[in-house]
């Protein structure tokens, strides 16, 4: 009996012990002073996303809107505090004047169980950073993003004549990531990974059934990540991997083939494992090994499979669904093949200005990227988030969020936020956005490294496909299109259907 009082006194002064550090950690800003918004012990301000009530970009912009009058308001990842910065100049102090305090992001990988995400440039932090960052930089310049322009846009070329070729006869339905997706695959096969596919004949090759398992993220794996966030200790302790064990050794045995190639028989082309191989024989600072090239040679991949093509998803829609766009699109399109004599160059492509409005309005209004983050490495103090209040002293170890979603809808910054407008973006308006507003591929040094390549090889997509077919509604195309609740990534709830004829 006495055995059992004491055993119960344990553990009802254990629940009183995880009562009181649960509240103090949901009191975090209430203590400092602080906006903030409340949440659920455990879940934090995460619900609406975890229960898929919504989706994660929409939650952003949820906790964006719900305190509109500070520069910054206090939510909580599950049981984790973190500032929502809402203020771009704020954002501006943060990612460019005082980059030092903040040059990190939180990684929340495990290097043992996730090594081809832990050791990639996005979550790589301090030194190493910095070097992988210098050792990259040198494959996303303007001159080699010239070098690579013809072969991505020969693949843009076979993605729209792929599409005719189905359309010769009578319009078809069509769902575009899918389509667009196996374009982006193709690309960086042979810009990243130094090999040739062609995914939209060879539907089910390797390379792309697994890029496409590497970058779903809906199922279990969103569990899996919000765990991996929320607790470091759980996903130790369960061993939660993001990357699936097969997929994992299949690039690494892509990328330890090709080098083995390389190596033995003096094989040498203008793209990333070449910069890599490089450093591995120069260099007497960084080490690589071939894990180290895998997980670089990855996240390329893995950013450019999945965002890159829904990029082109969402602005092939609003294309799509508004015919004046198109037409004034095509018009631009034509007068440039005119000039070229129907060969496209780097600088006739980077000379459109239409396109690149459309793709910039397609890049505010679905950023494919809700928010970045970033980690807070010396002692910074930010102003009061509002009149009144306390300056808020950040810690080495605290948590900022970007809100991508919520800046890029907030109708202080843009009029009517929820519309698709092009002109927003043309040589006379684009001076009216606000500075630091508009950040689809982040700010500052750990912005991402790959916009230039992303920027070109959606647009090569969108200019063939335009150049050739005529996009249209079709009866699955969703109008207005939902933002899928189920999927961690920001896509659309029911595909992408268009209708595709072949233009006359």
């Amino acid at each position: 009996m006495e055995c059992c009082s004491t055993l119960l006194l344990s553990v009802l002064a254990g629940l009183v012990g995880v009562y009181y550090l649960v509240c103090r950690k949901m009191n975090y800003f209430k203590r400092k002073g602080i906006p903030y918004v409340k949440g659920i012990p455990f879940i934090g301000n995460m619900s609406p996303a975890v229960f898929k009530q919504m989706s994660f970009a929409e939650n952003v912009q949820r906790l964006y809107n719900a305190k509109r009058d500070v520069k910054y308001v206090g939510i909580f990842e599950f049981m984790n505090p973190v500032v929502m910065l809402r203020d771009p100049e704020l954002i501006r102090s943060v990612t460019i004047k005082n980059i030092d305090n903040f040059q990190d992001h939180r990684n929340f990988i495990d290097e043992v169980l996730d090594p081809l995400l832990a050791k990639n440039l996005f979550f790589l932090q301090g030194e190493r950073w910095r070097d992988m960052r210098s050792l990259l930089s040198p494959a996303f310049t303007s001159s080699k993003m010239k070098m690579m322009f013809k072969l991505v846009s020969q693949c843009g070329g076979d993605l729209a004549d792929y599409l005719i070729a189905k359309a010769s006869l009578e319009p078809i339905e069509v769902e575009m990531k899918d389509i667009f997706t196996r374009y982006t695959n193709d690309v960086i096969a042979t810009s990243a990974f130094g090999i040739t596919v062609n995914s939209l004949k060879d539907r089910d090759n390797e390379f792309y059934t697994m890029g496409k398992k590497a970058t779903t993220f809906s199922g279990k794996k969103t569990i899996r990540i919000f765990i991996a966030r929320s607790s470091s200790f759980l996903a130790k302790l369960f061993s939660i991997r993001i990357i699936e064990t097969n997929v994992r050794k299949f690039f690494s045995n892509v990328i330890e083939s090709n080098i083995a190639m390389r190596d033995s028989q003096g094989i040498v082309r203008n793209d990333m494992i070449h910069l890599m191989l490089q450093a591995r024989d120069k260099s007497d600072k960084i080490k690589l090994s071939v894990e180290d090239m895998t997980a670089q040679a990855f996240i390329f991949f893995f950013g450019g499979f999945d965002t890159s093509s829904t990029l082109m998803s969402f602005a092939a829609h609003e294309v799509a669904i508004n015919p004046e766009i198109q037409d004034k699109l095509r018009a631009e399109i034509d007068a440039v093949l005119e000039v070229v004599q129907g060969e496209l160059t780097y600088e006739a492509l980077h000379g459109m200005r239409y396109l690149d409005a459309v793709m910039n309005e397609a890049l505010r209004l679905y950023p494919p990227v809700a928010m970045v983050d970033r980690l807070c490495n010396k002692a910074f103090e930010l102003p009061p988030a509002a009149p009144g209040l306390a300056p808020l002293t950040l810690k080495p170890g605290d948590n900022i969020w970007l809100p991508i979603h919520g800046l890029h809808r907030d109708p202080e910054y843009f009029s009517e936020p929820e519309k698709f407008q092009p002109e927003r973006f043309s040589d006379e308006n684009k001076n009216k956005i606000p500075p630091f507003a508009f950040l689809p591929f982040g700010l500052g040094p750990r912005s991402c490294i790959g916009n230039r390549f992303a920027l070109m090889e959606a647009k090569l997509a969108l200019f063939h496909l335009v150049a050739k077919c005529i996009l249209s509604p079709c009866t699955k195309t969703s109008i207005p299109i939902q933002l899928d609740k189920q999927d961690f990534n920001t896509t659309a709830e029911n595909g992408f259907w268009l209708t595709i004829q072949r233009r006359s």
